[in-house]
């Protein structure tokens, strides 16, 4: 966990003082899974995420303990059971927006980004398409995703199997200003 923050910080401070940097100002990361006997959802509005427009680089990084339930048991079977919250703290991704943006240019853009995410201490290689909006200087980055629960060991005990899909559908929307 030390790493990651570390590894986040010294992505952070690599970035050269003229790159235009933008920083979240506030938004969120939820999840979604659809199951027979019950859905779960949760919302996490402690998110720290940058984009650097000169490189393109993207980078997000939500404490886990973060997402918050409508039912308390949800929230602490998650973080103990599942997540295991006490060992894998933060859920990481790491990338690079690989369609050619114009960030000085107000509009609407698809874009994809290619790099790690990195939940339960296993890391990923993702392409995830979003939709990136720049007005008056301002980003707004929205995407959902489908995360495999088995792609990052995560494991649902037999007994519940059936409460819990294989996959939750993770949706993002965050604001940015530069920096």
């Amino acid at each position: 966990m030390i790493k990651k923050i570390i590894l986040f910080i010294a992505f952070i401070h690599t970035i050269n003082a003229y790159t235009q940097i933008y920083k979240a100002t506030d938004g969120e990361i939820s999840f979604f899974s659809e199951a027979p006997v019950e859905n779960i959802s949760a919302v996490n509005k402690d998110v720290k995420a940058l984009i650097n427009a000169k490189n393109a680089e993207v980078a997000f990084i939500v404490t886990n303990v973060g997402f918050k339930f409508e039912k308390p048991l949800m929230e602490e079977h998650f973080n103990e059971n599942y997540m295991e919250s006490h060992k894998y703290k933060v859920s990481v991704f790491k990338g690079k927006i690989i369609n050619e943006i114009d960030f000085t240019k107000d509009g609407t853009y698809e874009v994809t980004a290619k790099g790690t995410l990195d939940i339960h201490g296993v890391t990923v290689e993702r392409e995830i398409k979003g939709t990136l909006t720049i007005s008056n200087g301002k980003i707004n980055l929205t995407t959902a995703f489908d995360v495999l629960l088995k792609d990052h060991k995560i494991k649902i005990p037999k007994i519940v199997v059936k409460n819990i899909a294989e996959f939750v559908k993770v949706i993002l929307n965050i604001n940015f200003e530069q920096k």
